[in-house]
């Protein structure tokens, strides 16, 4: 299974043409979900399956040979992944309250299409609490890259940022009163802002 991020053109047809490139690619398009919408263009997941003879770059190029469409991202996903996990954590969470911080960090990989997330305690000195299994072990100096605990932001890593680590793109959310989310993708790509604001608004749910 994949997850493909592509942007096509805001206009009538587009999403067809992309359907019927990985239709004729020897792709099983099993989700799609619109991401963000912003100036003429619309960006789009796609969670897709290939038979296992099939290149992953002939599907890219498949859809490159359309006029204004680009594949963004492409990445392995969980073969019982799915695009539609929000309400689900929430019901995990509504059910479970006291657990809640740390049924959202065990979803967040696929909730949000990412590699890997931490649980971060806030006070009264900043340390890892807890962190998915492709996440990195931080102490103390590492910890500091994500600070301020109490926005929703953005932080770019770059290449070395911890040893043996590549750059990665992240986004720190507050758990209120003490706790943060971080959520991170090895190599991108960078959290469009309706991500920022979705992500935000969950981990406050949580």
């Amino acid at each position: 299974m994949y997850l493909l991020r592509i942007s096509l053109p805001d206009r009538p047809g587009s999403l067809g043409a992309v359907a019927t490139a990985l239709g004729e690619a020897g792709v099983n398009i099993h989700a799609m979900e619109i991401v963000e919408r912003a100036g003429g263009s619309i960006v789009n997941d796609f969670l897709v399956r290939s038979s296992p003879d099939r290149l992953i770059d002939s599907i890219v190029a498949a859809c490159h040979r359309i006029s204004g469409v680009s594949v963004d991202w492409v990445s392995r996903y969980p073969s019982d992944g799915n695009l539609q996990s929000d309400l689900e954590t929430l019901e995990s969470m509504t059910k479970d309250p006291r657990r809640a911080a740390e049924i959202l960090l065990s979803a967040s990989p696929i909730v949000f299409r990412a590699h890997w997330a931490l649980l971060i305690s806030a006070s009264p000195a900043p340390t890892m609490s807890l962190g998915t299994a492709m996440a990195p072990a931080l102490d103390g100096p590492g910890i500091g890259h994500f600070e301020p605990f109490d926005t929703v932001h953005r932080v770019e890593l770059p290449d070395g940022w911890l040893p043996g680590w590549g750059g990665a793109t992240t986004v720190v959310a507050p758990i209120a009163p003490d706790h943060a989310l971080v959520v991170g993708r090895q190599g991108g790509p960078p959290f469009l802002n309706s991500e920022l604001a979705r992500i935000g608004h969950i981990a406050a749910l949580a």
